[in-house]
C-alpha cells in the first residue's frame, strides 16, 4: 500500500510540478542571444534604388549648373560635380563613413569603421569588444553596407553644391583638394551630430533637432560654405559689368528635372524602409509620406516662382521654373517625413517666396555667388528647417515631435540652435580650409585663363569645339 501511495505521489508531482520546476530552471539560465532581425528583400531593393536615385542627382546638378555658365567653362563646371563621385566615392569608404556614423564623441565619429572594418552585410552590427547587447544599427531590415552606400550618395552631392558659388574662376586642383578636406572636416562632423547615434544635435539622444533628409547637414552646410567661398575667392573679372546669360537653358531644365526625379530617393529613401514608423496603433509609411511631400513642395514652389516672375517682371521664365523647383525641393528636405501634404504646399510656397527675394538681395550685395547657391540652398535650407519646427506633427511620424502649430513652441528654439551651430561649423571650417589651400597651392586661375575659359586651360578640351577656331564652318 505504501509503495502504491509513493508511486501515485511521484506521478502527481511530475505532472503538476514539472512545469513549475521547468520555469524555475529556465529563470536561472543565461538568455540566449537574440538573433539579428532578418533582412527584408523589399527594403533592400528600395534602399539600393534610392541610393542610385541620389547618385543621379550629382550628374543632374552638373547639367543644372553647366547650363548657367559661359560655354567655354561648361566642361569644367560639369566636371566639378562629376569628380565628387570619384573623390568621395573613395574617401567615404576609407574614413568618411566612420567619422560620420561610427560611435564616438558627440561631435565626431570614431575610427573603428575605417576601411569599412566591421561594416558587414548583416542587418545588425555589434561593436567589437563591447557589450553584446549594445547594437550599432541604423536600419533593422537592410545590410549595414546598404545604409553605408546610401549615405555615401549624400556625402557626394553635398560638396558639389558649393561649386555653383565659385564657378568660372577656381583652379580644378584647388577645388579637388578643397572638397576632399571639406567632406572630411565639415560634412562628416555635421552628419554625425545630426544623424548618428549619440550625435550632439539629432534625435538619437542629442539636442533633438528634426532633420529628416538633410536641411542642416546638406543644404545649410553647403549654402553657407558657398557664400564664404565666394567672398574669400573674390568675384569673377567680368562681375558685375560683363556677365553672360545662361549659355544652355535646356541643360538647366534637364538638370532640374533629374534633380527632382532623384530627390525622391533623397527624401523617401531616408525612411530606410518601404514601410516604417507608427502613429498610435496605426502603421504608417514614411517613405510614401516623404515621397508625396517632396513632389508637392516642388510643385508648389515652381508655381510660386513663376507667379512672382509674371507679376513682377512681366514674363515667367524656364530658368525661373527650374530654380523654383529646386528651392521647393530644398525647403521640404528637412520636413519630408514629419509633415502633411497640405503643410508641404505651404512649405513650397514660402520657401520659393523667400528664395526669390534672396536671389535679388544677393545681387544688390554684389557678392559673386555665381549660380545662387546660398540664396537657394543656404536660405532655402534655413527656411525649411524653421518651417519643419512649425508644421511637424507626430500624427505623421511618431518618432518625431510636434511643432509650433501643435503646441510645441520650444521646438522652434531647438531648430534655431541647430541652424546657428550648422552655420558656424560650415563658415569657420570653410574659411580655414580655403586659407590653407590659398597659402599652399593657390585658389584662383590666372586672369588670362579666366578670360579664355577654364575648359581649354584646365582640361585641354572644349565642350563644343568652337571657342578657339577648331569648329568646322558650314561654308567649308
Amino acid at each position: 500500500m505504501l509503495k502504491k501511495v509513493i508511486t501515485i505521489g511521484a506521478v502527481t508531482l511530475l505532472l503538476l510540478g514539472g512545469p513549475l520546476m521547468g520555469n524555475a530552471f529556465a529563470q536561472t539560465q543565461t538568455p540566449a542571444p537574440v538573433a539579428p532581425p532578418a533582412a527584408d528583400t523589399g527594403d533592400i531593393a528600395f534602399m539600393l534604388i534610392s541610393a542610385a536615385l541620389v547618385l543621379l542627382m550629382t550628374p543632374g546638378l552638373a547639367f543644372f549648373y553647366g547650363g548657367f555658365v559661359r560655354s567655354r567653362n561648361v566642361l569644367n563646371t560639369l566636371l566639378m560635380s562629376f569628380v565628387l563621385m570619384a573623390i568621395v566615392g573613395v574617401t567615404w569608404i576609407l574614413w568618411g563613413y566612420s567619422l560620420a556614423f561610427a560611435p564616438g564623441l558627440p561631435f565626431i565619429g570614431g575610427l573603428q569603421w575605417l576601411g569599412l572594418n566591421g561594416v558587414g552585410l548583416e542587418t545588425t552590427d555589434y561593436l567589437k569588444g563591447s557589450n553584446p547587447a549594445e547594437v550599432v544599427s541604423y536600419a533593422a531590415t537592410i545590410p549595414h553596407q546598404a545604409f553605408m552606400i546610401y549615405q555615401a550618395m549624400f556625402a557626394i552631392i553635398t560638396p558639389a553644391l558649393i561649386s555653383g558659388a565659385i564657378a568660372e574662376r577656381m583652379s580644378f586642383r584647388a577645388y579637388s583638394l578643397f572638397v576632399l578636406l571639406w567632406s572630411t572636416f565639415v560634412y562628416a562632423p555635421l552628419a554625425h551630430m545630426v544623424w548618428a547615434k549619440g550625435g550632439f544635435l539629432g534625435l538619437y539622444g542629442g539636442l533633438g533637432a528634426l532633420d529628416f533628409a538633410g536641411g542642416t547637414v546638406v543644404h545649410i552646410s553647403s549654402g553657407v560654405s558657398a557664400l564664404v567661398a565666394a567672398i574669400v575667392l573674390g568675384p569673377r573679372k567680368t562681375h558685375p559689368d560683363r556677365l553672360s546669360p545662361p549659355h544652355n537653358v535646356p541643360f538647366i531644365l534637364l538638370g532640374a528635372g533629374l534633380l527632382w526625379f532623384g530627390w525622391f530617393g533623397f527624401n523617401a529613401g531616408s525612411a530606410l524602409s518601404v514601410a516604417s514608423g507608427t502613429s498610435g496603433n496605426l502603421a504608417t509609411n514614411l517613405a510614401t509620406t516623404a515621397f508625396v511631400a517632396t513632389n508637392t513642395s516642388a510643385a508648389a514652389a515652381t508655381l510660386m516662382w513663376l507667379i512672382l516672375e509674371a507679376a513682377l517682371r512681366g514674363k515667367p521664365t524656364a530658368v525661373g521654373a527650374a530654380t523654383g523647383a529646386v528651392a521647393g525641393l530644398v525647403g521640404i528636405t528637412p520636413a519630408a517625413g514629419f509633415v502633411t501634404p497640405l503643410s508641404a504646399i505651404l512649405i513650397g510656397f514660402i520657401t520659393a517666396f523667400v528664395c526669390f527675394y534672396a536671389v535679388s538681395f544677393k545681387h544688390k550685395l554684389q557678392v559673386d555667388d555665381a549660380l545662387d547657391t546660398f540664396p537657394v540652398h543656404g536660405v532655402g535650407g534655413t527656411v525649411g528647417a524653421i518651417l519643419t519646427a512649425i508644421f511637424a506633427t507626430v500624427e505623421v511620424n511618431s518618432a518625431g515631435k510636434d511643432g509650433v502649430l501643435r503646441g510645441n513652441v520650444g521646438e522652434l528654439g531647438v531648430e534655431l540652435a541647430a541652424i546657428i551651430i550648422a552655420y558656424a561649423i560650415a563658415a569657420v571650417g570653410t574659411w580655414i580650409i580655403l586659407k590653407v589651400i590659398d597659402a599652399t597651392v593657390g585658389l584662383r586661375v590666372k586672369e588670362e585663363t579666366e578670360y579664355q575659359g577654364l575648359d581649354i586651360n584646365e582640361h585641354g578640351e572644349e565642350g563644343y569645339n568652337s571657342e578657339f577656331g577648331d569648329g568646322i564652318k558650314v561654308s567649308e
